[in-house]
């Protein structure tokens, strides 16, 4: 079945430019996982310090496998150490 994984961030102003640099490299390492169909980001009109990204997995399973890839993990930790937060992630079924 499929899924949607909704992944809400917060970023200062200043910290915004290497948080896309850091979104760029995730996103380009997950054109390759197998059951990735399609991403997003997106910007809060209203609070500018707020992002979220959306991504299509073909199966929960594809997804579990992606979000325990060694690489991600990586990215995502200098993510989280530059939001000073960890990321929240919300897994819905299509």
């Amino acid at each position: 079945m499929t899924v949607k994984i909704f992944i809400k961030r917060r970023v200062s102003p200043e910290n915004i430019l290497e948080l896309t640099v850091l979104l760029k490299k995730l996103r380009s390492l997950t054109l390759n996982q197998s059951g990735y169909i399609y991403g997003e980001t997106l910007r809060r009109v209203d609070m500018s310090d707020e992002c979220m990204v959306i991504s299509t997995w073909r199966s929960i399973d594809d997804w579990n496998s992606w979000l325990h890839n060694e690489e991600r993990q990586a990215i995502q930790s200098e993510i989280d150490l530059l939001l000073g937060q960890e990321t929240e992630y919300a897994v819905y079924e299509v």
